[in-house]
């Protein structure tokens, strides 16, 4: 069976918008086939969820582990928080939950960005390796993995902390760069002024940016003034799955 092939893993990303999931090949990071992905439910509440996680494993026709990212501080595989999902997963057991739907397989769940963050540092910018690094995910939220010497620092979750009187993904994520109609000359302002913010606390030595947006890194990095140098993302969107399937194939468990 194709579940069975020498370093193939198969990830999947549980976002606010869309659930996605492929095989990966995991020497180079690369997918194997093509990316399934489905519309998050709505509500995005934890049976709807992992009966659409078990539509897409049945999709790929794969029986092997599964890693799991979630917008969602995991500890001891039990969700502390709910960003752009429903409220009801706090305090689920996700690997009992997954469990359930995806039968007697491996299943490692992590949070979403520092899936994407150890991905990164696998395949990606050689940078995410080298001293303090910041990985920041723009999409629907703004998720962020704490990297020193390319080990992570799990769950920190900087997409929530105030800056002024907002959250910072309520005003700097790409979804809110839509929302408010927003040229990426005046996004560009909100996501400096996060950034600012992030250095004053943490002084990374680099920010690496990835989320579907750093595929248009050219028309917005370059008008960012903090003064970490600001690299996108090599693996772009496809960091989380690449992340899960790594964690699952490693035995990793939050």
């Amino acid at each position: 069976m194709l579940g069975a092939m020498t370093n193939i893993g198969f990830g999947i990303d549980i976002g606010g918008s869309g659930i996605k999931g492929a095989r990966v090949d995991l020497d180079n990071g690369d997918f194997v086939g093509d990316r399934i992905k489905i519309a998050t439910p709505r509500p995005a509440t934890p049976e709807a969820v992992a009966e659409t996680v078990a539509e897409i494993v049945r999709l790929a026709e794969w029986d092997g582990p599964v890693g799991l990212t979630m917008p969602s501080v995991i500890k001891a595989q039990i969700a502390r928080t709910a960003a752009n999902i429903d409220e009801s997963w706090i305090g689920t057991d996700v690997h009992e939950l997954f469990a359930r739907h995806l039968g007697d397989r491996e299943i490692t769940v992590l949070n979403d960005a520092d899936a994407a963050g150890i991905a990164e540092v696998a395949f990606g910018d050689p940078r995410a390796r080298q001293g303090s690094a910041l990985f920041l995910t723009f999409g629907t939220g703004i998720g962020s993995a704490l990297l020193i010497d390319g080990h992570l620092f799990p769950n920190t979750e900087l997409g929530h902390l105030m800056i002024g009187d907002f959250e910072a993904e309520e005003r700097a994520s790409s979804a809110a760069k839509d929302r408010d109609e927003l040229s990426f000359r005046k996004w560009a302002k909100r996501v400096n002024r996060v950034l600012a913010e992030y250095e004053r606390l943490l002084n990374p030595g680099a920010f690496i940016v990835g989320g579907g947006i750093s595929r248009e890194h050219e028309k917005w990095v370059p008008l960012l003034e903090v003064e970490a140098p600001v690299f996108p993302a090599q693996l772009r969107n496809r960091a989380g799955i690449v992340g899960a399937a790594m964690a699952v194939a490693a035995h990793v468990t939050p």
